[in-house]
């Protein structure tokens, strides 16, 4: 039997911008899960990133808020220089605590505590980017239950994370930037038939 699932985490650092904006622009209206990502950006900056994606989505794209309800169906980007993370009530708390692999937001607080509030109903996936940020993160979902997803290293713009990530969690999927796509589509399509 096809497992349900209740959120997509997705992790991107040095070249992820190209990857995460050609995934989110795909996805269609009625997508029926919320996509939370963690992309590694400058300290200094704005939201004006998630309002461009916003403008050209099909799907509402926005900023994580604190304290702010996860609603199916809307993709939230991590702020500059907050940890994103999930609560057991599906709400966001930023803080600003240390760093973790160098970055604030950090790929593996979002996925750790993605992990804890939804076990096996969770998607984890693993993007380009120049560090290890996101391997151990990503273990963890394997542990509680979800599934992973590595971005094939071969069409990373920076291969390092993905062969840390599959390194670290012998993830389920090593995919392109399109089969990653196509397999959040048929989990979309698979969902909405059941």
């Amino acid at each position: 039997m096809k497992q349900f699932f209740n959120a997509v985490v997705m992790g991107a650092s040095a070249g992820g911008m190209k990857i995460v904006k050609d995934m989110v622009i795909s996805l269609p209206k009625d997508f029926g899960l919320p996509v939370i990502i963690v992309q590694h950006v400058a300290d200094t900056s704005d939201s004006k990133w998630a309002d461009m994606l916003n403008e050209i989505s099909l799907v509402h794209v926005k900023e994580a808020e604190e304290k702010e309800p996860i609603v199916p169906g809307k993709v939230y980007l991590a702020p500059a220089n907050y940890h994103l993370l999930i609560e057991s009530d599906y709400t966001f708390t930023l803080t600003v605590d240390d760093r973790v692999n160098y970055a604030r937001p950090a790929i593996d607080v979002l996925f750790e505590t993605a992990a804890e509030a939804y076990k096996e109903r969770l998607i984890g996936v693993i993007c380009t980017g120049a560090n290890s940020d996101g391997a151990k993160g990503l273990l963890y979902i394997k542990q509680l239950g979800g599934k992973t997803i590595v971005q094939d290293p071969s069409t990373a713009e920076a291969s390092s994370m993905p062969l840390a990530a599959i390194g670290e969690a012998a993830p389920e999927h090593i995919l392109s930037p399109m089969g990653i796509l196509n397999y959040l589509l048929v989990v979309h399509e698979y969902q909405i038939l059941s």
